[in-house]
C-alpha cells in the first residue's frame, strides 16, 4: 500500500511538470491533430489541377472544344498557352508545368480517320505519379460537338514521358529524400546550439567577448555547411552507385543550390534555438518543421494534387524549393539561372531567419 502512495506522488509530480511546461502540453495536443490534418490532406491519391500548358497549333473550333472538354475534366489546370513544343519543352525543363499538351495543325483530319494520336501529351517523369495521371486521361470519354462522335481519350491521346522514361521510383525519390536528409541533420545540429551552450555554462562566456550577435550565429552556421557538402557528396555517391540516378546539370550549380539551402536550414535552427529553452524543447519544435517539410514539400506526393492551403504551407518550406532545385538540375538538366527563383527564395529566408535569430538572441541577452 506504501509503494502504491509512492507511485501516486510520482505520478503527481509529472502532471505538475506537465502542466507547467506549455510547450510539452501543446505538443501533446497539438501534434496529433497537425499530424491527421497533414496525412488528410497530403496523401491524395487522386490527383488533380495538373499544372498544364497547350500548344495549340490547330486553332480551330474543333481544338477549342477539345481543350475545354479537357478543362472540365479537372484532371488539368491550364495555365498558360504557348506557340510551340519548344515553348513546351522549356516550361517541363524549368519545372513551370507537369504536363504540355501539343494539338497539331491537322488536329481535325486525325480525329476524324482515327489512324493515329490526335493529341501529344508531354508528361514530366520525374514524377512516375504524372505518367499515370496522364494514362488515365486515355480511359476519360470526351464528346467534341454534333458533327463528331464521341470517342476514347485512348485513341486521341499519345503520351510522350520526359527526363525519366523508364519511370524509375529511385530516379524521383533520391534528390526528394536528400532535401530530407539534409533538412533533419541542419536542423537538429544548430537547433540545440545556443541552448546547449546556456546548459553548459559557456554562454556567459561568449557574452563577455566582444562578439556581436550576427558574428556569433554566423560562426555557428559555417562548420554545419561543411558537413552539410560531406553529406550531400555521401548522398550523390550512394545515389549514382547504388541507384543509379544521374546528374545530367552542371554539378557546380547543384552545389550552389544546395550551400543555399543548408544555410537555410542552419538558419532556421539557429531561430528554433533562440526559441527555446531547454534542449528537449528545441526537439519538440524541430518537429513542427520536419513533418510538414517531408509532407507538404512535394517530396512523397505531388505537390499539385494538394489542397491549395496546404500548399502555401509548403511554398513556405526551404525543401519544398530545393526539391524543386534538385529535380531540375539532375534530373532535367536545367540551368540554376532558369529555377532562379527557388534559389532566391532560398536567399531570402537564410538573411530573414539569420537576423530573427540574431534579434531573438540579442533581446535574451538584454
Amino acid at each position: 500500500m506504501k509503494s502504491l502512495y509512492r507511485i501516486m506522488a510520482i505520478v503527481k509530480k509529472e502532471i505538475r511538470q506537465l502542466r507547467r511546461d506549455r510547450l510539452t502540453f501543446g505538443m501533446i495536443v497539438g501534434l496529433p491533430v497537425i499530424q491527421m490534418l497533414m496525412f488528410g490532406y497530403a496523401i491524395n491519391t487522386d490527383v488533380r489541377n495538373l499544372r498544364t500548358a497547350v500548344s495549340d497549333q490547330s486553332g480551330t473550333h474543333l481544338s477549342q472544344q477539345f481543350v475545354a472538354e479537357l478543362r472540365q475534366t479537372q484532371v488539368v489546370d491550364i495555365i498558360e498557352f504557348v506557340e510551340s513544343v519548344d515553348n513546351l519543352e522549356t516550361l517541363l525543363r524549368r519545372g513551370k508545368i507537369s504536363i504540355g499538351v501539343v494539338i497539331p495543325h491537322d488536329f481535325d483530319r486525325r480525329v476524324s480517320d482515327r489512324s493515329r494520336a490526335a493529341v501529344q501529351l508531354l508528361v514530366d517523369g520525374t514524377d512516375p505519379t504524372m505518367l499515370g495521371v496522364a494514362n488515365q486521361l486515355r480511359t476519360m470519354p470526351i464528346g467534341f460537338d454534333s458533327a463528331h462522335s464521341t470517342s476514347e481519350l485512348s485513341q486521341i491521346f499519345e503520351v510522350r514521358p520526359f527526363y525519366n522514361p523508364e519511370r524509375r521510383t529511385p530516379v524521383n525519390i533520391i534528390p526528394g529524400l536528400m532535401g530530407v536528409i539534409l533538412t533533419m541533420t541542419m536542423i537538429l545540429f544548430t537547433a540545440v546550439a545556443i541552448v546547449r551552450e546556456r546548459e553548459r555554462g559557456n554562454l556567459e562566456l561568449l557574452i563577455n567577448t566582444p562578439l556581436s550577435s550576427t558574428e556569433l550565429m554566423v560562426g555557428k552556421v559555417i562548420p554545419y555547411i561543411v558537413i552539410g557538402m560531406l553529406q550531400l557528396v555521401l548522398i550523390l555517391a550512394v545515389g549514382r552507385l547504388l541507384f543509379d540516378v544521374p546528374v545530367l546539370g552542371s554539378i557546380i550549380d547543384l552545389f550552389l543550390a544546395a550551400t543555399t539551402f543548408v544555410a537555410a536550414n542552419l538558419a532556421l535552427g539557429l531561430l528554433i534555438s533562440t526559441a527555446a529553452t531547454t534542449q528537449f524543447q528545441a526537439m519538440q519544435m524541430m518537429v513542427f518543421v520536419l513533418l510538414p517539410s517531408i509532407l507538404l514539400s512535394g517530396f512523397m506526393f505531388p505537390f499539385d494534387g494538394m489542397p491549395t492551403f496546404a500548399q502555401y504551407i509548403g511554398e513556405v518550406l526551404p525543401n519544398t524549393h530545393f526539391i524543386r532545385l534538385t529535380r531540375g538540375i539532375m534530373l532535367r538538366d536545367a540551368a540554376l539561372a532558369e529555377l532562379l527563383p527557388d534559389l532566391l527564395y532560398l536567399i531570402g529566408f537564410t538573411l530573414v531567419a539569420m537576423f530573427m535569430a540574431a534579434m531573438r538572441f540579442s533581446k535574451r541577452l538584454d
